[in-house]
């Protein structure tokens, strides 16, 4: 499920070679837990939305472990960790904000953080690097106009981020020292926009979280959840799509350009062949089962570790058209990126929208932008949950 990263050069996100969609098969993780391994469409769904594999179970007293370093997503009380009413109830003091509905009215100002973004980076001197110029900075400016967080904070998002889902990048103690901060800022600012509240997300979340009784620590976990999982994810697709679509998909760039339906379109299909993770750390979103369950043919006993591998879920052959796809023609089935069922990600549509206007505004802005880097010298951000490149070369 993980390969040492000294025993061969890494390759791009997309050329990765995913695990065959099949039936369900035995695996190992990297700290030697067994995990059954899910790779095709139909079996990813059945598993992220029946309650029989669910996610508190993950963290019972026989819950075998699953990381060798704990980071956010290992917090027994955490969003993500909860199943059933207590996760809704949580859930919902949040699930309004993000619904597709909400994240529309974001798009004049989404676009006007885009635009400010791709203003300063033209005037760059050539070769000039997309990350730190645009991919990086983007979902940091969205998130933090969103959730009313100053510049300074900003900063520090990017170092509690690569240690709140780090895989191995950083030791248990600095994950510690670095998550002890984090919390305290998270509860900082949840008691400041409690004394002072305005009309971002953090206040509506304390309003929220108050009037439904959430548990204080709980609230402060989930601001500090939703600013790291507010971007992190969103700026890995981002650079890895750059990657793939100034590399093996050119003669796509100027579709991309020609207007933002368009640009949505595409980023379905990329979001569906470009993956974020390549299973070193975790080979897949995880279940436990809570009884015998069948899936695909195969008894799944309870007690068992799955392993729900998205990526190879987007490409099985069953449910999406070998090869490259059409990045311009709607897949009949939706993609299964973001999850589904009760754990589907909440920030989907957020990340949807700035990817959509990140790359059309990007492809109109630079029509002729080229790299000036080869799959071979690209360096790469290692050590998290996710890769991405650390610095993109491009012209224009």
């Amino acid at each position: 499920m993980s390969t040492d990263s000294t025993s061969r050069p890494l390759c791009p996100m997309h050329r990765l070679d995913l695990p065959e969609p099949g039936p369900p098969r035995r695996g190992t993780l990297a700290t030697g837990t067994p995990v059954w391994l899910v790779t095709r469409y139909a079996d990813v769904r059945q598993v992220l939305m029946d309650p029989r594999f669910n996610r508190s179970s993950l963290h019972a007293a026989d819950a075998p472990p699953l990381l060798a370093v704990p980071n956010l997503l290992d917090d027994p009380d955490g969003m993500v960790n909860l199943d059933g009413e207590p996760h809704q109830r949580l859930r919902g003091t949040v699930q309004r904000a993000f619904t597709p509905r909400a994240v529309a009215r974001w798009r004049p100002w989404v676009a006007s953080v885009v635009e400010t973004l791709l203003d300063d980076f033209g005037t760059q001197e050539r070769p000039a690097d997309i990350i730190e110029g645009f991919t990086r900075p983007l979902p940091v400016s969205v998130i933090s106009r969103l959730m009313g967080l100053d510049r300074p904070a900003r900063e520090r998002i990017r170092h509690w981020a690569d240690h709140a889902l780090s895989g191995g990048a950083h030791t248990r103690e600095e994950v510690a020292a670095a998550m002890e901060e984090f919390g305290a800022f998270g509860a900082d600012l949840v008691a400041e926009r409690r004394r002072v509240p305005g009309d971002d997300l953090v206040s509506g979340l304390v309003a929220a979280g108050d009037s439904l009784g959430i548990d204080e620590r709980q609230l402060v976990r989930l601001v500090c959840g939703l600013v790291v999982a507010g971007h992190e994810t969103t700026m890995t697709a981002l650079g890895n799509i750059v990657v793939y679509l100034l590399t093996d998909r050119q003669e796509a760039w100027p579709g991309l350009a020609e207007d933002e339906e368009a640009a949505a379109v595409a980023v379905e299909q990329l979001l569906r062949v470009v993956p974020l993770s390549e299973g070193r750390v975790l080979p897949g979103l995880i279940r436990r089962a809570v009884e015998d369950t069948d899936v695909g043919g195969v008894t799944i006993p309870a007690g068992s570790v799955v392993a729900v591998q998205t990526n190879s879920a987007g490409r099985d052959p069953d449910v999406f058209p070998p090869g490259p796809p059409d990045l311009f023609t709607p897949s009949a089935s939706p993609g299964v990126i973001f999850g589904a069922g009760p754990h589907h990600c909440l920030g989907a549509w957020l990340a949807r929208l700035e990817l959509g206007l990140a790359l059309h505004h990007l492809a109109a802005r630079f029509p002729h932008l080229r790299a000036e880097f080869t799959p071979e010298t690209i360096e790469w951000r290692q050590g998290q949950m996710t890769r991405s490149p650390r610095r993109l070369p491009v012209s224009w």
